[in-house]
C-alpha cells in the first residue's frame, strides 16, 4: 500500500514538472508562409492577433499565437480560420503546429499556408 501511494504522489509531482517545462505565452501575431502551387510563388504573411488578410483567394484569420515560454522561434502554434474568398467556404480551422505542418495542414488544391513562428511586441 505504501509504494502504492509512493507511486501516486510521485507521478503526481512528475506531472507537475512536465507542466511547468511546457509553459506557454501567447504572442501578439504570427509570421505564416504561404505557397501558390500553381505560380510556385511564396510569401511570408504576418498577422496580429483578431486580424485577417487576403493571400491569393484565401481570406487568413489569426485568433491567437502560442509559443514555449520563453522561446517564439520554438515550437510554435497557432489557431487559424481560413476561408476561400470566392466561394465563402471555410476550408481550414484549427490550430496549426510550426515544427508539424503536416499534422493538421490546410488540404487546398492550389495553396499552401503554414506556420512560422510567433511575433511578440
Amino acid at each position: 500500500m505504501r509504494r502504492a501511494l509512493a507511486g501516486v504522489v510521485l507521478a503526481c509531482f512528475a506531472g507537475l514538472a512536465v507542466a511547468q517545462e511546457n509553459a506557454v505565452e501567447i504572442g501578439t501575431g504570427v509570421v505564416l508562409r504561404g505557397l501558390d502551387k500553381v505560380n510556385a510563388s511564396v510569401t511570408d504573411i504576418e498577422l496580429q492577433s483578431g486580424q485577417s488578410t487576403e493571400y491569393g483567394r484565401l481570406t487568413v484569420r489569426l485568433g491567437e499565437c502560442r509559443y514555449p515560454e520563453g522561446d517564439a522561434a520554438g515550437d510554435a502554434f497557432a489557431f487559424l480560420t481560413i476561408t476561400d474568398t470566392a466561394s465563402g467556404d471555410e476550408v481550414f480551422s484549427g490550430w496549426m503546429v510550426a515544427s508539424s505542418p503536416a499534422i493538421n495542414a490546410l488540404e487546398h488544391p492550389r495553396y499552401d499556408v503554414w506556420v512560422l513562428r510567433c511575433k511578440t511586441g
